[in-house]
């Protein structure tokens, strides 16, 4: 596994219920600040596998950013579940959830 990606899922696996982070916020902190995309893929190919909780990853906007429907509603699901308010636009308020890591 590559050093990027490794951090990439410590990062996320490290973000507690009830906050999110960016794509670009993880790849930052991972050491790649224009790797928003790549987080994207590694969630992608990597989160049922390594169980990352991929649902606390939404876009710059602070907006769920998955195409369909169906993983949309998901997400704002999973979110809501744990006590993030999530918008009718799949808008979450990120100076209220957003996880700055130590």
């Amino acid at each position: 596994m590559q050093p990027f990606t490794k951090a990439v899922i410590d990062i996320i696996k490290s973000i507690p219920p009830g906050k999110v982070m960016t794509y670009g916020s993880v790849a930052a902190l991972a050491g790649s600040p224009r790797a928003a995309r790549q987080v994207v893929r590694i969630l992608h190919a990597m989160s049922k596998k390594e169980g990352l909780p991929w649902h606390r990853i939404v876009n710059a906007k602070g907006e769920i950013a998955l195409s369909s429907d169906e993983g949309r509603l998901l997400q704002s699901l999973y979110l809501r579940d744990e006590g993030v308010e999530v918008g009718e636009d799949g808008r979450i308020e990120l100076a209220r959830y957003f996880h700055r890591p130590s």
